[in-house]
């Protein structure tokens, strides 16, 4: 596939993968899996959401944080792939975090900024099984944080 050329299309710019904030890497291939850590929606080196969910940071701006968790996640894959997607299969499932208090109950609402972004760079290839779950709190007070694991094409020996 040639991401750089859909990416484009949608006016999305791959930032760099951002460094770790702790002792993990930001990206692990296993055979065909490609294991993406935890995306804080960091953009332009800033957070974009802060807080709980719900209570200090509404719907819409969460959807999209949890849309520029899913732009990090392909960049941390970017990079561990060296920018060869030709390999690529799918989504096989995205994780999505969300910090909100007891009160609030539309985590699946908040994921969607992430699967929307990955359906539309992807194409059925994007679809994927999900959990949204809430949290109390992520780190650096980040109000989303989304993993994802994708299906690569096992590496051919020459």
């Amino acid at each position: 596939m040639d991401l750089r050329t859909r990416l484009s299309e949608l006016a999305i710019t791959l930032p760099t993968a951002a460094a770790p904030q702790a002792s993990y890497i930001p990206a692990q291939r296993s055979g065909e899996l490609i294991y993406v850590s935890g995306q804080l929606p960091v953009r332009d080196g800033e957070l974009i959401a802060t807080g709980q969910v719900g209570s200090r940071v509404g719907l819409a701006a969460a959807q999209d944080a949890a849309r520029q968790c899913a732009i990090n996640a392909l960049a941390a894959a970017d990079q561990l792939l060296e920018g060869d997607w030709s390999g690529f299969q799918r989504v096989v499932r995205v994780g999505v975090f969300v910090a909100s208090g007891p009160t609030f109950f539309k985590h699946h609402i908040v994921g969607n900024g992430a699967s929307e972004l990955l359906q539309d760079v992807f194409g059925p290839a994007g679809r994927h099984a999900r959990a949204a779950v809430g949290v109390p709190v992520l780190p650096l007070n980040a109000s989303v944080e989304v993993e994802l694991l994708l299906e690569v094409r096992e590496y051919m020996d020459a």
